[in-house]
């Protein structure tokens, strides 16, 4: 039957209120979208289908990859839990993202056109500035997989070693819909011209460039470096979507410091705009690190309600990475 008859069905189930029915309609839409390789919307209508059961595969905790295959040891695989509208992203990055989330989900009607949807993306910038968890919500709003590389089982010590493991890693992405992401891509990416480079390295970023030109564009590969000055030109063309991600704004910081005091149920005693005033020129990382500080110091209080007190002990403490404020200005009333 096709999905959209499924879905009319399905409503009609629940209208009229045939439980049985219903469950047996949603059991064979689950299906369908397990066939198409959409795990993660599978895993999710399953656990929306059986609240109070236990789902295999569905959980929220990091997990590697426990499959058989050479591949095992070389990602961990892990179920997305941020939206895209939960970050505090610029305008143009966010719109950047939704544009690759649509194509994705439209890829049908691009693969009628003779076109493909973009799905090699290169986020660039200092340290503790989103990288990672811009991935993830990626993932998460595509519903796919995010597989993690690991180097430290990836990158081997004799001649070819790396380049067959990065071969059996990629084959083995080509197997489903995911989001397969390279932290720190300078390490695998570097410069060939780099004469202090070894000419094993430089195969292997032969190597790697045409296994990702090889790869389908369902497989949605994102690279992130600290260091893009250290990639290999060539490694620049391969990427359709180049994202650069800089130190938050002032405006940026407000807006995270009063996320995270929402999420933890934490009134810092501060206006948000006076603390991230202070905090201009740390990054996302470091002001969450922070916030948290604060937050686990009020818990064991019980102070929660107003942390006044905890936040400007922590600014003492914090002193030589922040601007001192002074006791009056800008507390919360």
């Amino acid at each position: 039957m096709a999905q959209a008859d499924l879905l009319v069905e399905l409503l009609k189930s629940a209208s009229s209120g045939d439980q049985l029915a219903f469950r047996k309609i949603a059991e064979t839409l689950i299906q369908e979208e397990k066939g198409k390789g959409h795990r993660i919307l599978a895993d999710r209508l399953t656990k929306a289908l059986q609240p109070s059961a236990l789902v295999t595969g569905s959980g929220h905790t990091p997990k590697k990859n426990g499959s058989n295959g050479q591949h095992k040891d070389l990602i961990y695989e892990i179920t997305p839990e941020r939206p895209l509208d939960s970050l505090v992203l610029p305008s143009k990055i966010h719109e950047q993202i939704k544009e690759v989330v649509e194509e994705q989900h439209r890829a049908e009607l691009l693969h009628a056109h003779n076109l493909h949807a973009r799905h090699r993306l290169l986020f660039a910038g200092p340290p503790g500035n989103g990288k990672t968890t811009l991935a993830e919500a990626l993932a998460f709003e595509l519903m796919y997989p995010l597989l993690v590389v690991r180097y430290e089982t990836l990158v081997g010590s004799y001649l070819g070693e790396t380049s067959s493991r990065l071969m059996h890693l990629l084959d083995y992405a080509r197997t489903q819909r995911c989001v397969l992401f390279f932290d720190e891509f300078e390490t695998l990416a570097k410069e060939r011209g780099d004469t202090h480079e070894t000419g094993e390295i430089k195969r292997v970023v032969s190597s790697l460039l045409l296994q990702i030109d090889d790869l389908p564009d369902y497989v949605v590969v994102v690279a992130a470096s600290n260091h893009p000055e250290l990639l290999d030109r060539a490694v620049w063309r391969r990427f359709q979507v180049r994202v650069e991600l800089p130190m938050p704004t002032r405006q940026q910081l407000t807006r995270y410091i009063e996320s995270i005091g929402h999420r933890c149920r934490t009134n810092f005693g501060y206006a948000p705009e006076t603390l991230a005033k202070h905090m201009l020129g740390l990054n996302f990382a470091e002001v969450e690190e922070f916030c948290l500080s604060v937050v686990r110091r009020a818990a064991l209080d019980h102070k929660a309600d107003n942390a006044q007190a905890v936040t400007h002990l922590k600014l003492e403490q914090w002193r030589d990475r922040l601007k001192p404020v002074s006791n009056n200005q800008g507390r919360s009333k």
